[in-house]
C-alpha cells in the first residue's frame, strides 16, 4: 500500500473531526504530521488545527512546511497563504506577514481575502493610506450592496486619490 493511500483515510477522518469541533482531530493530525512530515496537505491541515485552537505560534512551521513542499492543491495553497499571513500578523510579525500575503497575491491575484489581510497588516505597519486604498478596492470589487456598486467607479477612483480635493 502506498504512503499516500495509507494516510488518505486517516486524514479525511481527522478533517471531519475538526469540522465537528472534536478535540481528537488535533491529536490525529499531529500524529499524521509526525508520520508523514513531507506531506503538504497534512502539514496544512495540522496548521489549520493549531490556528483553530488559538495555537498560532505552533501553526507557523506547519504552514511553512505546507507552502515549501510540492504538490499542495491550489485550494489548500491559498488557505495556507491566508492562514500563515494572518497568523504572522496576529503574532506581531508584520513584515513577515506582508511578505507572505504579497507572495500569495502573486499566485492568487486580486484575491479579496489576501488583500483584506494585507490591508490589516499595512495598517499595523503604519501605512494607513495603502490599507484604506486596499480595503476600498476590495469593497468596490466584492460588495453586493446596490449602493456600493452604484458608486463603484467613484470608489475605485478615490481609492487611488484619497487626498484629492477641488
Amino acid at each position: 500500500m502506498s504512503a499516500e493511500i495509507e494516510h488518505d483515510e486517516p486524514l479525511t477522518q481527522a478533517i471531519r473531526l475538526r469540522e465537528q469541533k472534536n478535540a481528537q482531530a488535533h491529536e490525529q493530525l499531529l500524529a499524521l504530521a509526525a508520520r508523514y512530515p513531507q506531506d503538504t496537505a497534512i502539514a496544512y491541515q495540522t496548521a489549520w488545527s493549531h490556528d483553530s485552537l488559538g495555537l498560532e505560534a505552533q501553526a507557523v512551521p506547519f504552514y511553512e512546511r505546507a507552502l515549501e513542499g510540492p504538490g499542495l492543491p491550489a485550494e489548500y495553497r491559498h488557505g495556507a497563504f491566508v492562514g500563515l499571513g494572518s497568523t504572522l500578523r496576529v503574532l506581531g510579525r508584520y513584515e513577515a506577514a506582508r511578505g507572505v500575503l504579497r507572495l500569495g497575491l502573486e499566485e492568487f491575484a486580486h484575491d479579496a481575502s489576501l488583500l483584506t489581510f494585507l490591508a490589516m497588516t499595512l495598517y499595523n505597519l503604519g501605512d494607513s493610506r495603502e490599507a484604506v486604498r486596499t480595503l476600498l478596492k476590495v469593497t468596490a470589487a466584492t460588495s453586493a450592496d446596490h449602493q456600493v456598486q452604484a458608486y463603484r467607479p467613484a470608489i475605485e477612483y478615490y481609492a487611488d486619490h484619497l487626498d484629492e480635493t477641488e
